[in-house]
């Protein structure tokens, strides 16, 4: 590349903050392919999540994804094929304030088809209160915690549940320290627990068929695997009503993930879950779900193309940042700086736009952010200084915007620019947004615009 020596990792740093920031500014240059049944939509759906760093941060992220992404790549989205429009990071983030993100963030690209959450309470609110402030659009359920939601409500006040918790729990205990150590459960996260519960149903099950009936000889492998078993083989009902309920969901969910939500889809998750009973609460739950979405999917033209119902982009991208994240200390001003960096595919242009950010612009932003790496260095070794770390005026939580220009104040805020004027507009039925008053962010015009 004609680099005289190798850059060092600061300037590596440096670099990709530059190229996040000059991301971010030109993403009202995305090309646009509003859908004939929604014509005054910007033709994305934007995914929306909130995730957690060291520190009391939490981080907001807004992806944006092309609707006809089924259309075009064979399969699920990745990051190569998103785009980031927001990053943002407050201590604790309710419906008002993500709204007012969005409503700002609509102001400057236009409405998007249709928001794509986990669930949420403050996600779900902030899309109501949009809907009152005439930037109305549909809202879409991610597959992974619809599955995960239908397998809690049905299997959390299972008798045998509680049992088959503690059991692991104790099996972990016993074989982690021993020569059968390679068997341990895996490990799971606690507060989306069932999301990957279906992994220490597939382990428990694994682990059982190492232990048959029948005599086990004194001091063998066999004898101090059932020592270690505790309650587990009295699980076995458990284990096998949950494989065969999570069974059937997993395969719809990969189906969809990867082709999206079409009629065939639809069709083929129908037909996995003829295997589960006909009254059973997950099947009836889920089969409502896809009557739901496939309508949302029509009304907007994509129920032959397929409609992207999936959220594993932004998480991914939380997961990579944090993996690749601001050495040891990964606080959320600092990872959320970085998240537009590694989405979209990587072109010459974005080494041309990330030269034209200058120094001072980056230190306009940078330079007054809160880092935990900051706080340490100045304050561990300086006793009597530990009330500094409760000085709100030391937090400047990082606001970042897609198209607003590269400045920002203590806040670190930017600006957005004015929505175009109005003019009189024509509106399809199938368009969920109403008629808007004049001098709305979200006025059709101002989507043509």
């Amino acid at each position: 590349m004609g680099l005289a020596k190798a850059p060092c990792p600061q300037t590596i740093s440096n670099w990709v903050s530059r190229l996040s920031l000059a991301r971010l500014h030109s993403a009202p240059g995305l090309p646009r392919s509003p859908l004939s049944a929604a014509p005054f939509a910007n033709g994305f759906i934007w995914r929306i999540d909130i995730s957690i760093a060291l520190g009391a941060g939490k981080l907001l992220a807004v992806l944006a994804l092309d609707a006809r992404h089924h259309q075009f790549h064979p399969g699920a989205p990745a990051l190569e094929q998103v785009r980031c429009l927001l990053v943002a990071v407050a201590d604790s983030w309710t419906g008002e304030t993500i709204a007012d993100l969005l409503h700002r963030l609509i102001g400057s690209l236009g409405r998007p088809l249709a928001f794509l959450t986990d669930g949420g309470a403050e996600l779900a609110k902030a899309t109501d209160l949009l809907a009152e402030r005439n930037c109305r659009s549909f809202r879409l359920e991610d597959v992974s915690q619809v599955v995960a939601n239908l397998l809690k409500h049905h299997y959390a006040q299972h008798p045998l549940f509680e049992t088959f918790l503690s059991a692991c729990g104790k099996v972990s205990r016993h074989l982690k320290q021993s020569a059968l150590a390679c068997l341990a459960p895996p490990k799971t996260s606690t507060k989306a627990r069932f999301m990957n519960l279906q992994r220490l149903v597939k382990w428990a099950d694994q682990l059982l068929k190492h232990s048959p009936p029948g005599r086990a000889a004194r001091g063998s492998a066999r004898s101090q695997l059932r020592a270690a078993l505790e309650q587990l083989p009295a699980c076995k009902a458990f284990l096998s009503h949950f494989r065969r309920a999570a069974s059937a969901l997993l395969h719809c969910q990969q189906r969809l993930k990867v082709h999206g939500l079409n009629h065939d889809t639809s069709q083929q998750c129908k037909e996995l879950l003829a295997a589960l009973p006909p009254f059973s609460s997950v099947r009836l739950g889920f089969i409502h779900w896809l009557d739901k979405h496939l309508e949302i999917a029509s009304r907007l033209g994509l129920a032959q193309i397929g409609l992207p119902i999936s959220s594993d982009p932004i998480e991914s991208l939380f997961g990579v940042a944090k993996q690749h994240g601001q050495g040891q200390i990964k606080d959320a001003n600092r990872i959320a700086l970085h998240l537009p960096a590694f989405c979209g595919p990587l072109t010459k242009d974005d080494a041309r736009r990330v030269l034209e950010v200058s120094v001072a612009q980056q230190q306009d932003v940078i330079g007054s952010l809160s880092s935990l790496t900051k706080q340490r260095r100045q304050v561990r070794p300086n006793p009597g200084r530990l009330e500094s770390l409760r000085d709100g005026d030391n937090t400047h939580p990082l606001v970042l915007l897609a198209g607003a220009k590269i400045r920002s104040k203590s806040a670190v805020i930017s600006q957005l620019s004015t929505p175009y004027a109005l003019s009189p507009g024509a509106r399809l039925e199938d368009d969920p947004a109403p008629a808007l008053p004049r001098g709305s962010p979200c006025s059709e015009t101002a989507m043509v615009g």
